[in-house]
């Protein structure tokens, strides 16, 4: 059963974009950022009435998801694959962007490329959940070749906020203490894997899922804040 979206977390510095851009081509499928997401939601102007508002609420998620599926955001995006840190936004934005990745992904036909995604799809029979990571040295040493003159010290000391970020957003909106590697169904580490044989991995993966997979944890979704922590486990 071939998968219905595809959602990549993703480490920066893992040329994790530029992967999910391969596998959408490869696809014919859209190819969603999660700074798309978060210049969408901001350019709304949502305010923190609004997003507790259950009315207005659902008006602007449908206007917000429209957007995306139409791909009108797309060129507000000044796209440099692998070169930015996870984009920063309001709490209230980032629960916006969560119930719209979990409506893209309804939509189908799409690759989703956003620290969280995973978890905001939940183990959906129709989802494939992929993390893209590398160790520290390897993102920092691939960082300092293409950074005109900064250090490695300064590459290994951004990549280590940047991961913290990331694990205390997952931490805040999905009770995760730690990752798990059955938290996806694929986890690759791009220290010696390139790009392209990646999405080659990605690709099988996608087009041979089980059907007969129970959707074993429900779609995050609600606006409930923050979640019920669940037991932390490491890899």
């Amino acid at each position: 059963m071939p998968a219905k979206a595809i959602c990549i977390s993703r480490a920066i510095w893992t040329r994790a974009e530029t992967i999910a851009a391969n596998v959408a081509r490869e696809l014919g499928y859209r190819c969603i950022d999660e700074e798309i997401l978060t210049v969408a939601a901001e350019k709304r102007n949502l305010s923190a009435a609004e997003v507790a508002d259950s009315e207005k609420r659902k008006g602007v998620l449908q206007q917000f998801v429209d957007d995306i599926r139409r791909g009108g955001v797309g060129e507000m995006i000044n796209y440099i694959p692998g070169q930015r840190t996870l984009p920063t936004a309001a709490d209230d934005v980032r629960v916006v962007i969560r119930d719209a990745i979990l409506e893209t992904v309804d939509a189908g036909n799409v690759v989703i490329v956003a620290h969280a995604a995973s978890y905001a799809a939940g183990s959906r029979k129709d989802v494939l959940r992929v993390l893209i990571t590398g160790s520290p040295m390897a993102r920092a040493t691939r960082w300092v070749a293409q950074s005109n003159g900064k250090g490695i010290r300064e590459a290994q000391e951004t990549i280590a906020e940047s991961d913290e970020a990331r694990a205390s957003y997952i931490r805040r909106f999905y009770g995760v203490e730690h990752e798990a590697p059955d938290d996806y169904d694929l986890v690759v580490s791009t220290d010696k894997l390139t790009p392209e044989s990646i999405t080659q991995l990605i690709l099988q993966a996608a087009r041979s899922l089980d059907a007969d997979h129970p959707d074993v944890n429900p779609p995050q979704t609600g606006w409930d804040l923050p979640p019920t922590p669940r037991s932390p486990a490491k890899y």
